[in-house]
């Protein structure tokens, strides 16, 4: 008597096989877009939904069934409406085909880290409250449209001035953009994570809000507390200095080993 095994081995084909590895990708990378966000709970609804569809199924509960058959009748848009930012992220990321660690050239990085890093330090110690965001390979063209467009090269004395408090553009967030101050003053998404501290305001949720939703990179700066965070992918990395600021940034641009004291950065792709 054949196995299983040998009889699927007869009866498949090379074209099976390939449709089998299709289904298998496209379930592996839903799989890690949902990992460790509210996204997975909801799946998890959505298959105890389903598995109360087969319950009533096979109990031929009428009631039950009618309900469930009409929402699996909009499934579709049901999916899409729950997911709409995990499911941005990943056609953005098929569409950049993937990760590229570093955003500006390799002569001109080290200069730019450098001031990024000492205007952070400055508005530490005065805490003073800031946000850069600076885009890697997801297009932020939306998000620059809100603010005030300005086209200049990274300075640390420029950024500390748009995040004094007497000026119209230190509300928002600043773009960074093919090494360049794109613009300021730009309203980023709040993330929608309830896990988040109830302590933190809306600049740090709108960092997370950016970094879930896009791969960009976003410093920001407690004006309550001068803490300086790193936030990609949807999670902080504290940076207790400014040295451990430099090391993040150098990490994520130019590859470079990490402390074993600081905080891995774990990439959801």
């Amino acid at each position: 008597m054949l196995s299983i095994i040998e009889i699927l081995y007869r009866q498949m084909g090379i074209k099976d096989l390939v449709d089998i590895g299709v289904v298998s990708i496209i379930l592996y990378q839903v799989l890690r877009i949902v990992q460790g966000t509210r996204a997975l709970q909801i799946l998890l609804g959505l298959v105890l939904v389903l598995g109360l569809y087969g319950i009533g199924i096979y109990y031929k509960l009428y009631s039950l069934n009618w309900i469930l058959t009409h929402f699996f009748d909009y499934f579709v848009i049901i999916f899409i409406i729950l997911f709409q930012d995990q499911i941005r992220s990943a056609l953005a990321n098929v569409g950049t085909g993937r990760r590229v660690f570093g955003v500006f050239s390799r002569k001109r990085e080290s200069l730019e880290i450098e001031e990024v890093v000492e205007v952070a330090g400055v508005f530490s110690k005065e805490k003073i409250g800031a946000l850069i965001v600076f885009e890697r390979n997801h297009g932020l063209d939306n998000i620059v449209g809100t603010g005030t467009k300005i086209g200049a090269e990274i300075h640390s004395d420029l950024i500390y001035s748009i995040f004094q408090s007497s000026s119209p553009l230190h509300d928002g967030a600043i773009i960074i953009q093919e090494g360049k101050i794109s613009a300021a003053g730009c309203f980023l998404p709040l993330s929608n994570n309830v896990e988040i501290d109830r302590h933190l305001g809306t600049r740090h949720r709108a960092a997370l809000g950016i970094s879930e939703i896009s791969d960009s990179i976003v410093v920001t700066v407690s004006e309550e507390t001068g803490k300086i965070n790193i936030s990609i992918d949807g999670t902080f990395y504290l940076c207790s200095n400014e040295n451990q600021l430099r090391k993040y940034l150098k990490h994520l641009w130019s590859n470079e080993k990490l402390d074993d004291q600081l905080k891995p950065i774990q990439l959801k792709d």
